[in-house]
């Protein structure tokens, strides 16, 4: 009996095994055999135009962190006559969240795109994609900005406090700066009443509108007219600020100076007094055209 009951427990046992065996196959099976996964790109906003050129078959690829910068750009970019002669149309992507900028400057995707220098450094994306800048911004400093006094770096002015920021990580006048702030004065941002706003303009319009007490933010010309500089506290000077940079596999020089051509124009037409005053960092003015480099810019 008790050897009986052995063998009835081993195949017992076996069948098990062998249960789980067919199991385990029959669904990997069906998982080789299901469609792939598909996943939504990390770029939602796009927009494209043609050029002239119909047969050709190239994409000039654009990102830019704020929208209408990007759609600038875009039209210009087409117009060209450079652009025109190499590219059948032109794609600008618009988004500033880190990963987005990561995605396009790590494989290379982007043919120009507007990035800070920290993020161009620790992604090597000069060495590895033959980025050189084209066209920069300059340095420029940090402030927490109020409509009504003069903001106070201690932990307890800003627990009962409305405060708008960025809602773009790699901005640092108005994302990184303040929240670096936050954290050397020991407080939790979760205890925080932050309003998350899609451009500087739009931070300004609400301190106006005074539905927020404060936000973080460069100052500039324009603002005195609406604002106190009396009521303004430095988070941080000489902030380097953002570039244009080019993908140059080939030492593509005509694309360099009209693309330089191209954002200097669009400088130029912008509001703010801050993007009037680019450093440019190709010699565009006669041939042959070369590159400057970013100690001699101006």
């Amino acid at each position: 009996m008790i050897y009986s009951n052995i063998l009835t427990s081993k195949s017992t046992i076996v069948s098990l095994l062998f249960i789980s065996a067919l199991l385990c196959w029959i669904l990997g099976a069906r998982l080789i055999s299901a469609k792939p996964l598909t996943l939504d790109p990390v770029v939602q906003y796009s927009n494209t135009c043609k050029t002239r050129s119909v047969s050709n078959i190239n994409t000039l690829k654009i990102h830019v962190p704020i929208k209408s910068l990007a759609l600038d750009v875009l039209v210009r970019a087409c117009e060209d006559e450079v652009v025109t002669r190499q590219y059948g149309q032109v794609k600008v992507y618009w988004g500033g969240s880190l990963a987005e900028q990561i995605e396009f400057l790590a494989k290379g995707i982007a043919d120009l795109i507007l990035t800070k220098d920290n993020i161009m450094s620790a992604l090597m994306a000069e060495s590895t994609h033959s980025y050189k800048p084209v066209i920069g911004y300059p340095a420029y400093s940090a402030f927490f900005i109020s409509n009504t006094e003069k903001p106070k770096l201690s932990k307890s002015y800003f627990l009962d406090k409305k405060i708008g920021l960025l809602d773009y990580p790699t901005s640092r006048s108005g994302h990184i700066l303040p929240k670096s702030a936050f954290k050397e004065l020991d407080i939790d941002i979760n205890a925080l009443d932050i309003t998350y706003l899609s451009s500087h303009q739009a931070l300004r319009d609400r301190l106006a509108a005074g539905e927020v007490d404060i936000i973080a933010s460069y100052w500039s010309e324009e603002d005195e007219p609406r604002f106190s500089k009396n009521y303004i506290t430095p988070i941080a000077n000489n902030v380097s600020g953002s570039k244009w940079y080019l993908k140059m596999n080939n030492n593509n020089t005509d694309l360099a100076c009209a693309m330089q051509g191209i954002i200097n124009q669009v400088a130029q037409l912008r509001t703010s007094s801050y993007f009037d005053k680019v450093d440019r960092y190709w010699q565009c003015e006669a041939l042959p055209y070369g590159f400057i480099g970013e100690e001699d810019g101006n």
